[in-house]
């Protein structure tokens, strides 16, 4: 029987993944930076620019969003370590989808290496 970890190696394997290192390039490259997180997940802080998308509903909302039914679309995707990311990008590729990389090291990477991240600020009553 097969483990997340044996699917998350599998998916690896079929994808293209980018350092932290070339993932500004790649993201500034990229049509669309979807974070694959949960709600939750990303509400506390995601990369600029980037457009949330859960892993569980990810296939549901890019095949109802006309914006982002191109299979030529440039995508970069990412994830709190790079699992789920994996798999989606598999998916992504699946649906046919070309172009398709994601963030190895997911957030956690990205944020320590002290890139940006956007947070939530709460309003001041003064």
């Amino acid at each position: 029987m097969k483990t997340a970890h044996d699917l998350v190696a599998a998916a690896k394997a079929r994808i293209q993944e980018v350092t932290v290192a070339d993932a500004e390039q790649a993201i500034r490259e990229a049509d669309v930076l979807l974070d694959v997180r949960e709600a939750d997940e990303y509400a506390a802080g995601h990369l600029p620019g980037a457009i949330h998308a859960s892993r569980g509903m990810l296939e549901f909302k890019l095949s109802n969003s006309p914006e982002l039914s191109s299979r030529d679309l440039k995508i970069v995707l990412y994830c709190k370590t790079s699992g789920r990311a994996a798999l989606a990008a598999c998916a992504l590729r699946d649906m046919g989808y070309l172009q398709v990389q994601s963030i190895s090291g997911g957030f956690d990477a990205w944020a320590n290496a002290g890139k940006p991240v956007v947070k939530p600020t709460l309003p001041t009553f003064e």
